[in-house]
């Protein structure tokens, strides 16, 4: 078949991609930019902004030719007002409603396992699943759980590979309700080609869960096996208020990818009703494998160890980063002539203009450090952070050279803050 795949540079939606093209299908790939795909020539790319795609008639030029669809697009959290609606119900419908008026038969929804309450991200999946059931196409709707891949991770799933892999201890919720029924990324991509055979007219919304159902710390303690770390000297249960804390300030740093949606959903426990997991296999058939199984059977890289100690790590940095430059700003608007003007001095500076300079670099280090602190274009940002370091580093270490010599190391602890800038540039990109 030609398949149109929303979503296909995503965690789930590469793995999506690559079963259907081993499976034989053609695939037409949408998304926002062209990264993380495959450069074969059963894979075209075509770009597509959900939220702006919002009308039936901007997905005609997309649908014509295309046999079936899967919808593997999805966002934690919100970068703008009501892009929940947008990405997770507008965009999916006038795509689905494109379908129909194209007669595009089949229309496949990877969704996610949970409660509406639980947050505005499941509640708007399942307004669109719900919808897509009624338009009459041959629709499946698939539910998953804590989605595993032993090949990588990506948000939640990268979260709990990071706490799993925690030097000489074990973090888990105080609470023993936390549960979840992990599936591997790659039966979930199986299960979403096996949808696209199902019988024309079929309607279903399946539980796309593995078979066995995982408290949390049971999970954390299989990962950590399987990344070959030693056992936790201590298992440490933190409240459910501090992690809800916790949770409140991920989503207003956008620091890490489990705020109070994921945290509501692990309290509530995230697993499929009973009988359902079967139901789905059984209507597939396709048997998903044990994550744990996977995990005991299946040796771990160097690599997996390093992104899971290297991950928490990540937000330090940033945080670290933040102060640096926001107590230099403070520093600077504060200093005194004599503070600065040796330093100036020796660099031939004239006097007249420095204390302007000391203003002008004190605004800049400001501006920097509360773009990063709101993570505001924060790409730029820290190339403007290692450009400005290297560059007066530069100047003070040429026209002063006295200075890479204090007792205090001065310039020369500005060579580990440039590799930090350096470092948080390519773990902050999160594909």
């Amino acid at each position: 078949m030609k398949i149109l795949l929303i979503g296909a540079n995503g965690f789930i939606g590469s793995a999506v991609l690559q079963r259907l093209v081993q499976c034989g299908h053609d695939v037409v790939c949408c998304g926002r930019q062209c990264a993380n795909l495959p450069r074969g020539g059963r894979v075209t790319f075509q770009r597509a902004d959900l939220n702006e795609m919002l009308a039936e008639g901007d997905w005609m030029p997309l649908s014509n030719g295309i046999d079936a669809v899967v919808n593997c697009a999805g966002i934690l959290r919100e970068s703008r007002s009501g892009e929940f609606d947008r990405v997770h119900f507008q965009a999916p419908l006038a795509l689905a409603r494109a379908c129909v008026a194209c007669g595009v038969d089949r229309f496949v929804q990877i969704s996610a396992l949970g409660h509406p309450d639980d947050g505005a991200f499941i509640a708007s999946k399942h307004r669109f699943d719900e919808a897509l059931l009624e338009l009459g196409l041959t629709a499946c709707v698939l539910r998953p759980s804590v989605v595993h891949s032993l090949h990588g991770s990506y948000g939640g799933t990268s979260m709990l590979r990071a706490a799993a892999a925690l030097p000489g201890m074990l973090v888990v919720p105080d609470e023993d309700v936390a549960k979840i029924q992990p599936i591997l990324l790659e039966d979930l991509a199986a299960l979403a080609e096996r949808a696209l055979t199902l019988p024309r007219g079929s309607r279903v919304q399946l539980s796309a869960v593995g078979p066995e159902v995982m408290r949390v710390a049971q999970y954390l303690r299989s990962i950590r096996a399987w990344l070959e770390l030693p056992e936790p000297v201590v298992t440490w249960r933190i409240s459910s208020r501090l992690i809800s804390v916790v949770a409140t300030l991920s989503d207003r740093f956008r620091a890490a990818p489990i705020g109070r949606t994921t945290w509501r959903m692990l309290r509530r426990g995230n697993v499929a009703p009973p009988g359902e997991a079967e139901a789905a296999a059984d209507t597939l058939e396709y048997r998903p494998k044990s994550v744990s199984g996977a995990l005991d059977n299946q040796a771990s890289f160097v690599q997996d160890r390093w992104h899971a100690r290297l991950y928490l790590l990540r937000p330090v940095a940033w945080l670290a980063l933040v102060a640096i430059w926001l107590v230099s700003a403070a520093s600077g608007f504060t200093a005194a002539p004599e503070a600065y003007q040796p330093v100036l001095g020796r660099m031939g500076i004239p006097h007249g203009f420095q204390a302007g300079l000391v203003i002008g670099t004190s605004t800049l280090n400001l501006v920097l450090g509360l773009a990063l602190a709101l993570r505001m274009f924060l790409r730029p940002v820290l190339w403007l952070m290692l450009l400005s370091v290297l560059g007066y580093t530069l100047a003070i270490g040429v026209l002063a050279p006295a200075f890479w010599l204090e007792p205090t190391g001065g310039l020369v602890k500005n060579l580990a803050i440039l590799v930090l800038i350096a470092v948080t540039l390519v773990v902050e990109n999160p594909r």
